[in-house]
């Protein structure tokens, strides 16, 4: 059976190995360890020394290394450092404008042999968004695309929500395009608006995102609820299957409803999602 792909990703600042490892317990389904924007400049180094310390051995759960901007100074000692350890299953590419970014990473981080963690590509800017699709296919290491949404907004200067809508969609039309799973949502940056996020993860879950980063663990609750459907979906997907099980062409159900092997495919879907927790 296939692994599921994690529902909340949760985010802590490589320089502090403390909120690691509590993030490492908090009950995330995957933990982000982030050599970026959550670093100050003055301490880049002793995040990524501090990374691999904590790393150099098998972690209980996946945790992907987000490494500092490609085009910069500090990316390409990140990756020397962090994608042979143990403990990474991932590296996070911020700021990825280009397939060629992409293809320049796996062929210096991943090994002729495999083994090498997947690559996960970080779209955050309009050039980024335009080469969404070129990204999401530039190598067979990469493994997941998605939004970096605050750097995202300021590059369009978008001032509502409503107004990445087009931007999510992009992201989730390439992503499954190249055969990849859905992309998690980008982070909701107040940790006290509960409610917010709530309504955001909705919101996004009708856009075909799975999941969502965060960046303090009381929004995985609220993550986990969302993304998980509900025993109303539940129900409704078991008679699809069970009703599929005898018959594999088209068919319809009792009530009229007409099934054909793409909602059967997602009714599964459904259900595997259920089995989860």
């Amino acid at each position: 059976m296939t692994t599921p792909s994690p529902l909340t990703w949760l985010y802590a600042p490589g320089d502090r190995p403390d909120v690691v490892a509590k993030a490492l317990r908090s009950g995330a389904d995957a933990v982000i360890v982030d050599l970026e924007d959550a670093v100050a400049p003055d301490r880049k180094a002793y995040a990524r020394d501090a990374t691999v310390e904590l790393l150099s051995s098998p972690q209980p759960l996946p945790v992907h290394v987000r490494v500092n901007a490609l085009d910069g100074p500090l990316a390409e000692a990140d990756l020397r450092a962090v994608a042979p350890l143990p403990g990474v299953a991932g590296l996070r590419l911020p700021k990825v404008t280009t397939r060629a970014e992409v293809i320049r990473v796996a062929e210096h981080a991943v090994p002729a042999d495999g083994g090498a963690p997947a690559l996960h590509a970080l779209v955050e800017s309009a050039l980024g968004l335009e080469h969404a699709f070129a990204i999401a296919t530039a190598h067979p290491a990469l493994r997941g695309i998605s939004l970096g949404e605050a750097d995202l907004r300021a590059d369009l200067g978008v001032r509502d929500d409503t107004g990445l809508d087009w931007a999510r969609s992009r992201v989730v039309v390439a992503a499954r395009a190249a055969g990849l799973a859905p992309p998690a949502q980008s982070v909701h940056p107040d940790i006290r608006d509960l409610a917010g996020l709530a309504a955001s993860c909705a919101r996004g879950r009708t856009l075909g995102f799975l999941g969502r980063a965060a960046i303090h663990p009381r929004q995985l609750p609220v993550i986990e609820r969302a993304y998980l459907p509900t025993p109303a979906e539940i129900e409704r997907a078991a008679e699809i299957t069970e009703a599929a099980a005898s018959d594999e062409g088209a068919l319809a159900l009792p009530d009229g409803r007409f099934v054909d092997k793409a909602v059967v495919e997602g009714a599964r879907r459904v259900l595997a999602l259920a089995r989860r927790k």
